[in-house]
């Protein structure tokens, strides 16, 4: 069965698996996991940042950082799309009390108008706008890039108007690849960043949390409170090391890849179209339910997953090869 329906489903490679089963551990939860001191440790590093906070997901990580960042009644500025707004359980609420302000584009873009214009006035009868939150690459909207300029004028006003700004940066990594762009550059700009491993990168789990040394230590608490202490994790932490070593730069293939399915289906059966993807999602618009599509494509061995009504969304990653794109191509040009 060829699998796009995320870059979550792939799984470690042999070097990889050697990496975890040669790992040194140690208690976690005690900040005695060395495995897990050198991942933490590399990451903010690479980021110019003080510290991070190794975690089993990408959802706990962006809880966090939003429970630290804010007080019960506080107030999130983020996108209608955002990863933080629509798939971690309502957890901006339940785990912190806070509510959102909803702003953006279809894209799931934010600008610097659109948290200027969204700050709430010095008054009780509001809340306190205290965070901003965006999502780089976007993944509703199809895995598209920020543009820096814009990431730097969201920091500016953040700055001017004492909020904090948190990355989700789920997909971080595809979309330095795919700009060219500099990972201290981020980390001079947000006061804590999310970096997921088990997507594009290709580790079985985990994923890191970024800031201050005073961030990561009211993290840590958080952490705890949340369930995300771990004991021997080591092992997770070395696939972590290898795919930072070893999977970043092939990003750009999974690009080119997605790409080459959005330019080879464009006449394909029940296909209105496509965008052309600046990384690995690629959307496809359907002139049939996104359901009845879904299920022609399990029928012919592939899978991928709905995003609407009438869309769904292919993901490139590291498990499928060059062949294996040939083969979805040609299923997808002669469904039926």
């Amino acid at each position: 069965m060829l699998n796009f329906i995320s870059d979550t489903v792939t799984k470690p490679n042999e070097e990889m698996l050697k990496a975890m089963l040669s790992a040194e551990v140690g208690d976690d939860v005690f900040a005695a996991d060395p495995t897990v001191n050198a991942l933490q440790e590399k990451i903010a590093t690479l980021f110019g940042m003080d510290a991070a906070l190794f975690c089993p997901s990408g959802t706990m990580t962006n809880q966090i950082a939003i429970n630290v960042h804010t007080q019960p009644g506080d107030e999130v500025i983020c996108s209608y799309q955002s990863h933080i707004y629509n798939y971690e359980g309502g957890g901006i609420a339940r785990n912190s009390g806070a509510q959102v302000r909803l702003v953006g584009n279809d894209d799931g873009f934010l600008t610097s108008h659109d948290v200027i214009n969204n700050i709430n006035p010095s008054d009780s009868h509001y809340t306190n706008t205290t965070l901003v939150s965006i999502e780089n690459t976007t993944n509703r909207g199809g895995g598209k890039c920020y543009d820096m300029q814009t990431v730097k004028n969201i920091a500016d006003a953040c700055q001017e108007n004492g909020l904090k700004y948190h990355l989700d940066g789920a997909r971080l990594f595809n979309a330095m690849v795919a700009n060219k762009e500099n990972p201290k550059e981020y980390g001079s700009l947000f006061d804590s960043i999310s970096i997921c491993l088990s997507k594009g990168l290709g580790a079985p789990a985990g994923s890191l949390l970024l800031g201050s040394t005073g961030f990561i230590q009211n993290a840590h608490r958080v952490r705890k409170v949340m369930g995300g202490g771990m004991r021997q994790v080591g092992y997770l932490a070395a696939a972590g090391i290898y795919a930072l070593d070893h999977n970043v730069e092939r990003l750009a293939d999974d690009h080119l890849r997605a790409k080459h399915i959005s330019n080879s289906i464009q006449n394909a059966p029940f296909i209105t179209g496509t965008e052309l993807p600046e990384t690995n999602i690629l959307m496809v618009d359907l002139e049939i339910s996104a359901e009845e599509y879904l299920k022609k494509l399990s029928a012919n061995n592939m899978q991928a997953i709905g995003f609407g009504p009438n869309r769904i969304r292919i993901t490139t990653h590291l498990d499928v090869t060059e062949n294996d794109i040939e083969k979805a191509i040609g299923i997808m040009k002669n469904l039926s």
